[in-house]
């Protein structure tokens, strides 16, 4: 596996998202024993560039990340986050995000502790708490890199204007935002900024929840409890109408001789050797799937056409008030 550079961090090319193990997709049927076979997988294959959350659980994702890790840690590059809470397990429903400076050093060492560590190579700061300047928050986790309880600072689904003014209290190495065909929404400023600042870029979700790989062919493919369902991309109209993307990452799949969740996620890749795309699963069939796409290399025709998609139809969310601050 290639590495790539998220601000001076040396990752995997690949990485791999953790929170469906615990979290959102799962409700009440996580299997713990899967999960942890296919981090060793993803290890041996070397995806070495794990992603969780406090969040994720709440708080079991990083204990089944830590559990996984037990005598594995050399190498590894981990990531968590802090300051998005949930008022109830399993989904994201209620959320609320808190980036108070007090807030910080409590979430960093219940992190480390539920990891099973000392030392947390990026922590991200999870959503932008409106009512804090980033300047504050920033502030403390400068103070825990110089502790070395964290390596490196991390942002996810900041603003343009956000992300310069944390950068320019401390180094911010990683920027973590859905991007992929299914939203190119880092495209408005975004991605200019961060690379004007040498930020790496770390999409989540790069297959589009799922629905790029082709898997779902209707909202009925998802489980009662997953958190798909209240999406507005996974219901009604949208549903089938973003049907036609699945289309044709399959006709590029079956030009490439690949599957169509390595087609979404070489594109991703090929958007600039700063970018480390984390897909998330919990099986060691899709985690070598998804590592043998850093070795695929699409056309430039074939590039060409899926960079044409029209976007998908419906928001992200349900409610969108919490993104890109």
């Amino acid at each position: 596996m290639r590495t790539i550079s998220l601000g001076g961090l040396e990752v995997s090319a690949v990485g791999l998202g953790c929170m469906g193990m615990s979290h959102a997709y799962t409700g009440h049927g996580s299997d713990d024993d899967e999960s942890i076979r296919a981090i060793h997988r993803a290890l041996d294959l070397g995806v070495t560039f794990l992603d969780t959350a406090e969040v994720y659980g709440p708080y079991t994702n990083e204990e089944l990340v830590g559990r996984a890790l037990a005598g594995r840690w050399d190498g590894v590059v981990v990531a968590s986050k802090f300051g998005l809470l949930s008022h109830r397990p399993g989904g994201p429903a209620g959320m609320t995000v808190d980036g108070h400076p007090d807030n910080v050093r409590p979430a960093v060492e219940g992190s480390l502790r539920r990891l099973g560590t000392d030392h947390i190579h990026l922590y991200y700061q999870h959503r932008m708490d409106p009512a804090v300047p980033v300047e504050e928050t920033i502030g403390v986790l400068a103070e825990l890199v110089a502790e070395g309880k964290i390596g490196h600072i991390g942002l996810s689904e900041a603003a343009p204007e956000t992300i310069r003014r944390a950068h320019a209290t401390h180094p911010v190495a990683a920027l973590q935002s859905e991007y992929s065909l299914w939203t190119r929404d880092p495209e408005d400023g975004v991605l200019d900024t961060i690379r004007e600042l040498g930020i790496g870029l770390v999409p989540f979700s790069p297959l589009g929840r799922g629905f790029l790989t082709g898997a779902l062919t209707s909202a009925a493919d998802l489980a009662d409890d997953d958190f798909r369902r209240g999406l507005p991309r996974f219901t009604g109209e949208n549903f089938d109408a973003n049907l036609r993307i699945v289309d044709e990452v399959r006709a590029v799949a079956a030009e490439a001789g690949a599957t169509p969740a390595q087609v979404a996620l070489a594109w991703v890749l090929a958007q600039g050797d700063d970018v480390a795309p984390i897909p998330g699963t919990k099986r060691v069939s899709r985690v070598e799937e998804n590592a043998a796409a850093a070795d695929l290399r699409l056309t430039a025709d074939q590039l060409g056409r899926l960079t044409a998609i029209t976007p998908p139809a419906g928001a992200r969310y349900a409610d969108m008030s919490a993104v890109r601050r």
